[in-house]
């Protein structure tokens, strides 16, 4: 990822929110949880391989007043690749169905501890959203918090989730959709194409990161989609994302984050390219790197 990726801090009575921090604890979600400004994501998504239903968990328990985020909906629905990054106006138009506006600050989570949350967390920075959150720990750490959860399974909140889609596909089908409360603004410097990874094959600009597992990377396991060759794109290096997380599935120390990456040869002084099967998890490989480096105006981070 690259350019500017830390925001404004949201003016909340009860504490600060760090200018330049990624990431927000369940105590601090539970003590701003009412804020007015403050909008809650459940972005819940899971391999297919797991047979697990987010919208139905969903349903049956989330942060209380969380709206549904639908990875799998909020997407360019002119093609067939999965979760490739909708456009400027079918992101505002999603946005806005969930009830967003560009006013408010964001506090993204999801059922594993993280993992989809931060592919969420990512996309609001790539559409000009500084304002948002991963909840460490995500909707495990809340649970094991103490900390209430609700049910909803005919709420506001899944109308609202239908709504974002059907939003998507008329933007697509070119229909009008509104009203748009949240302005989307692409930024294409967060975002690799695939011509500018095979010319860093050569250059070696960036170094290229894999969060994927290593059997993945070696090409000793196969891709949970098929039609998909094993192995990693030369010259990169791999980093699996379970590797950033403790038992709980929270974010390690810093230290120990640091070590994982000196461990395997990557500099968190210079430029990295993060990748991953399908842009879900190399966005916590992102969120990590930004952790590590608050103070960087500048980082030339990217993910493709």
């Amino acid at each position: 990822m690259a350019s500017s990726v830390v925001g404004t801090r949201p003016n909340f009575s009860t504490q600060s929110l760090s200018m330049n921090e990624p990431v927000v604890s369940v105590d601090w979600l539970h003590a701003n949880l009412r804020e007015p400004n403050l909008k809650v994501l459940d972005a819940s998504w899971y391999m297919p391989d797991e047979q697990r239903n987010p919208i139905q968990e969903y349903q049956v328990a989330h942060i209380p007043g969380a709206l549904f985020f639908n990875v799998d909906g909020i997407v360019d629905l002119t093609t067939n690749l999965p979760h490739m990054l909708p456009s400027e106006e079918a992101f505002a138009a999603a946005a806005s169905a969930l009830g967003i506006e560009n006013k408010d600050g964001i506090v993204v989570y999801d059922g594993k501890g993280i993992f989809s949350a931060a592919r969420v967390w990512w996309m609001f920075l790539v559409f000009g959203h500084s304002k948002v959150w991963v909840l460490d720990g995500g909707l495990p750490r809340w649970r094991a918090s103490g900390y209430d959860v609700e049910s909803s399974a005919s709420s506001d909140a899944i109308l609202k989730a239908s709504a974002a889609s059907e939003a998507i596909e008329k933007v697509y089908q070119g229909q009008t959709v509104g009203p748009i409360t949240f302005q989307a603004k692409f930024q294409p410097c967060l975002v690799w194409t695939l011509e500018q990874v095979k010319q860093n094959i050569e250059d070696k600009t960036h170094q290229h990161i894999d969060a994927r597992s290593k059997g993945r990377f070696d090409g000793t396991a196969p891709e949970p989609r098929k039609g998909i060759k094993s192995g990693h794109v030369p010259g990169s290096k791999c980093i699996p994302f379970p590797q950033m997380l403790d038992a709980s599935q929270t974010l390690l120390p810093a230290d120990e984050l640091k070590k994982r990456f000196d461990q395997e040869g990557i500099s968190l002084e210079s430029p990295v390219v993060a990748s991953c099967g399908t842009g879900v998890t190399a966005c916590v490989l992102v969120l990590v790197f930004i952790l590590l480096f608050p103070s960087i105006t500048d980082p030339s981070w990217h993910t493709s």
